[in-house]
């Protein structure tokens, strides 16, 4: 029952982006000078990024197992990208604005009202896919900047796939470990493949973890092994940036700091 409500919610806000494309909010696919990208972790790997008229949630979960302690991500958006149907970075149910947001959820390329944003296919665990199938990871520039968001992944990245990425301005790479996610050692692998100027680790066991059941690595594994890459640790959940703050050279590390202690944002139907 669960499957087929998602199905129906996918193929209506699906023919929604393809047959319409979203509001003027999503017109403008260049930046305009010093425009800035805002940036806010909601936990996990989810990400709200706003810029450029719109606002892009990218893997809304249900608040359970390595979750369990975020505050719901339900959060006001235009557009909804999710990189698998797991419960930790794939639940769209109970967004109760109207009209609601879009949704994409496979790999492919799309072209909404000018701006192309791009599904691209990778494996989600080390076996090909064959313990949790594929993972979507996204690509699109917003406020003229690049953004990858990995998703959650354990498989490497093909020949075909750094072809169409090329070289991203921000990448959100999960580095947490288990099956479904990189070891530190492995994002730092891909890393260097990609050679991003903004890196984002995601993915990572925080304070939020039901312990019993959360089975990734904290933050400090995958620093350690990024050891000689400059890293700023900011004591805030969101980071604002525009084009002209990208390093020129090689990459930074940019560790944001979840609010625990923060009242729960107002959802969807309170805004």
């Amino acid at each position: 029952m669960k499957r087929r409500k998602f199905i129906r919610y996918a193929q209506a806000s699906l023919f929604a982006v393809i047959g319409t494309g979203l509001t003027s909010k999503f017109d403008n696919s260049q930046a305009q000078t010093g425009e800035s990208l805002t940036v806010k972790w909601l936990g996990h790997t989810c990400f709200l990024f706003e810029g450029g008229g719109s606002k892009v949630l990218v893997n809304p979960f249900r608040q359970i197992g390595c979750t369990a302690g975020y505050r719901d991500p339900k959060v006001a958006t235009d557009l909804i990208l999710i990189s698998s149907r797991l419960l930790d970075e794939g639940v769209v149910e109970g967004f109760t604005s109207n009209p609601p947001p879009m949704l994409l959820y496979e790999p492919g390329v799309y072209q909404v009202n000018g701006r192309q944003i791009q599904g691209i296919r990778t494996t989600k665990d080390r076996v090909g896919g064959r313990r949790f199938g594929t993972n979507v990871a996204w690509l699109w520039k917003q406020a003229g900047i690049k953004i990858l968001h990995l998703g959650g992944l354990a498989g490497p990245i093909g020949i075909e796939e750094r072809i169409l990425i090329g070289r991203p301005d921000l990448i959100l790479i999960p580095v947490g470990g288990g099956p479904k996610s990189y070891t530190p050692v492995e994002a730092k692998q891909a890393l260097e493949v990609l050679k991003p100027r903004l890196v984002i680790p995601t993915h990572y066991k925080t304070e939020a973890a039901d312990q019993a059941s959360c089975e990734i690595a904290p933050l400090e594994d995958f620093l350690n092994v990024m050891d000689g890459t400059p890293i700023r640790t900011l004591n805030q959940d969101t980071i604002s940036i525009t084009k002209a703050d990208l390093p020129q050279e090689g990459s930074v590390i940019e560790v944001l700091s979840y609010g625990f202690n923060q009242v729960s944002p107002d959802s969807l139907g309170r805004n």
